[in-house]
């Protein structure tokens, strides 16, 4: 694929993940942005040993997806160097740790959760979706001819809190409800210019996000350890794994949605037996 690929919060994570898993699917280049310039410069060349392409690029940029300047120009950057934006993942994230009914949530950690997780992926998906929407559609030639692929595919992380509640964490549960609003609202208005626009909603996965939050409240462990299926959280890769499929040439059909990755999570209330 000689595609160019950008990803926030790309120094760790899931962010980490699916970016090395576009270069190693192919892309042509892949910009890692997170605020962490320098672990995302790190992760960028890190990723050359996975690239595929011949004449493959990683490029680690800063960003501050809650300032709006800081993400216009992660886009207009990743444009300048090369020449469009076929994927673009929204991976960066905020979470409080629980604990606090919504008799006693505060303010203020309520509105930094959202500026993160709301309004940063507001303003990457409508900062790229301008770009997009500007460059030439591509095709795909598929077992039965030609079939067009559009703009471009934007990909936000969501969570399986998008589609149900925890307690204690309305912060981060009422963020992922919004996530989804984002999604299909982008998805709509985004039809006309052929962008995708889709989000994955996974259950507990093993990040640096979930390593803080079990440290600071050890009941977070106690709660996953007795309703995660198999005996195990995702890993990073799985989740990547399911984006790079979201924005490939078999997804070309699939907007508006968010897939819930919780290997069976959800599927009922009581998974004490299991």
């Amino acid at each position: 694929m000689s595609v160019t690929k950008t990803s926030q919060k790309a120094a760790s994570g899931i962010g980490e993940e699916t970016a090395i898993a576009f270069a190693e699917a192919g892309c042509r280049g892949v910009v890692f942005a997170d605020f962490d310039e320098n672990g995302a410069c790190a992760v960028a060349d890190k990723s050359k040993e996975y690239a595929k392409h011949p004449s493959y690029r990683g490029l680690g940029i800063r960003v501050d997806v809650t300032d709006e300047s800081s993400v216009e120009n992660m886009a207009e950057t990743t444009f300048k160097e090369f020449g469009r934006i076929d994927y673009s993942v929204n991976s960066a994230g905020a979470c409080n740790d629980g604990g606090n009914p919504t008799s006693n949530q505060e303010l203020e950690p309520f509105e930094k959760v959202l500026k993160t997780n709301v309004t940063g992926i507001m303003l990457c998906v409508r900062a790229v979706s301008k770009i997009m929407a500007k460059q030439e559609p591509r095709t795909y030639s598929g077992r039965k001819g030609e079939r067009s692929l559009g703009r471009g595919s934007i990909v936000n992380v969501g969570s399986l809190n998008s589609n149900i509640a925890s307690p204690g964490l309305l912060p981060y549960v009422t963020s992922k409800f919004a996530v989804m609003g984002i999604t299909k609202t982008a998805a709509l208005d985004l039809m006309s210019s052929q962008v995708r626009v889709n989000a994955v909603c996974p259950g507990w996965v093993d990040t640096p996000l979930l390593q803080g939050g079990l440290q600071r409240n050890p009941k977070i462990g106690e709660y996953i350890q007795e309703l995660v299926p198999h005996g195990r959280i995702a890993s990073p890769e799985e989740i990547a794994d399911y984006i790079v499929f979201a924005c490939s040439p078999s997804a070309s059909y699939i907007n508006g949605t968010g897939t819930i990755i919780d290997a069976g999570l959800s599927l009922t209330v009581h998974r004490a037996s299991l």
